[in-house]
């Protein structure tokens, strides 16, 4: 993106904050560039000096507008660090280690691929071990978004077919399940970090399985940039900044810190809004949007990289009647136990995607669901036995 076009966003963004800044909080300042955060990271996508110039104007901003935002320092580091520029980079270092940053005690770094089609070992061989995080949230704090009636049930019955001796094979240990009750962003965001320490063999293999609210940054864009997680509030816009979970933070995990070369994500985050419905005040604006193509392809880069998603960007995700879950994951769970799970997770998505469409169109809807993966890679299969016993 040419840099007048970045500096158009952020004038029109200032613009607009314009004849609020003088009674505004400093804390409002700090979620605006929590955000802005989010924007630079989303711009790299196969990590050139132009996206990382486009990034640091933005970054540069997040620290004029909260000069304390430790994570804002310390990405402008990073990005100056890539393009050559260390005398900078080392000042907004010392700046993020004045502050503190989550991002930089993680040792993050959105330019850094965790697997890349130059590594020295490519996961071919029997799996090593095998990691799962399985999320359903249902029930949100903020009436606005409304309860899901099936994304916890979801969640549970998908974690029991991984830890199923006969489908999945998962060791109970190796599976996190975070469902019903409230699930935090803190504590989903503990959940992953979990999972990038855990899968540090090549041959590990790794499944993400996330339902809940996705949210857009505003409703014109149809990416989902936030997952919505039991205390998120997704208004004032600035709350939904500080409340939420980004989906970089997900794909960024992915990318740069899971070695597995054998990686799955699961994403249910566009859901028919009927439970919403029922549920939200008549002014509510919020709806569920699924993941775009940037997004797919932001994460599916590196290694053995696949990942699944209920629905395309423009359309919904059903749930119930005449199945006990959403029809995403009946469909999913129909096919991951159709062979005792020794289907790769190609073969699961052509049945997965032609059933879901069908049970849509019984009902007058369209759904179905999309299928991204790396250009190189072994094949996975979720039901492999691992040699880690």
């Amino acid at each position: 993106m040419p840099q007048s076009s970045i500096r158009k966003i952020i004038g029109t963004v200032l613009m607009l904050l314009a004849p609020f800044v003088p009674c505004a909080r400093a804390q409002d300042q700090c979620n605006l560039a929590k955000d802005l955060v989010v924007q630079a990271l989303e711009r790299i996508k196969t990590g050139t000096n132009e996206e990382a110039g486009d990034g640091l104007q933005l970054l540069k901003n997040a620290t004029d507008v909260c000069i304390n935002s430790g994570d804002a320092w310390y990405y402008r580091s990073v990005f100056e660090k890539k393009l050559g520029q260390p005398s900078k980079s080392d000042y907004s270092l010392k700046k993020a280690k004045m502050f503190g940053s989550e991002a930089m005690d993680q040792g993050a770094d959105p330019f850094q691929l965790a697997t890349s089609p130059g590594a020295p070992k490519a996961a071919a061989g029997p799996v090593h071990e095998k990691w799962a995080l399985v999320v359903g949230i249902s029930r949100f704090q903020d009436k606005r978004l409304g309860r899901l009636n099936f994304a916890g049930k979801d969640a549970k019955d998908f974690a029991a077919a991984l830890t199923d001796p006969s489908v999945g094979r998962f060791k109970a240990s190796n599976v996190h399940s975070l469902v019903d009750g409230e699930v935090t962003t803190r504590q989903l965001k503990q959940e992953l970090n979990w999972l990038a320490r855990s899968a540090n063999d090549p041959n590990d293999l790794v499944v993400i399985f996330l339902s809940s609210h996705g949210t857009p940054r505003n409703k014109d864009t149809a990416e989902v940039n936030y997952i919505a997680t039991s205390d998120t509030e997704i208004e004032p816009e600035d709350n939904l900044f500080a409340t939420a979970l980004p989906m970089v933070q997900i794909s960024d995990i992915v990318r740069s810190r899971i070695k597995a070369q054998r990686t799955v994500i699961l994403l249910d985050t566009c859901h028919s809004g009927a439970a919403a419905a029922a549920n939200a005040p008549a002014s509510s604006s919020h709806s569920d949007t699924s993941a775009s193509g940037d997004a797919l392809d932001r994460i599916r880069q590196g290694i053995g990289r696949a990942i699944v998603t209920s629905s395309s960007p423009d359309e919904k995700s059903y749930e119930g009647q005449p199945y006990s879950n959403g029809y995403f994951t009946h469909f999913l769970l129909e096919g991951l136990r159709k062979d005792g799970g020794q289907d790769s997770i190609e073969q699961i998505y052509m049945s997965l995607k032609q059933n879901v469409s069908k049970a849509a169109g019984s009902i007058q809807r369209k759904q179905t669901p999309v299928f991204s993966h790396s250009e190189h890679g072994a094949e996975i299969i979720i039901g492999l036995p691992s040699s880690g016993g």
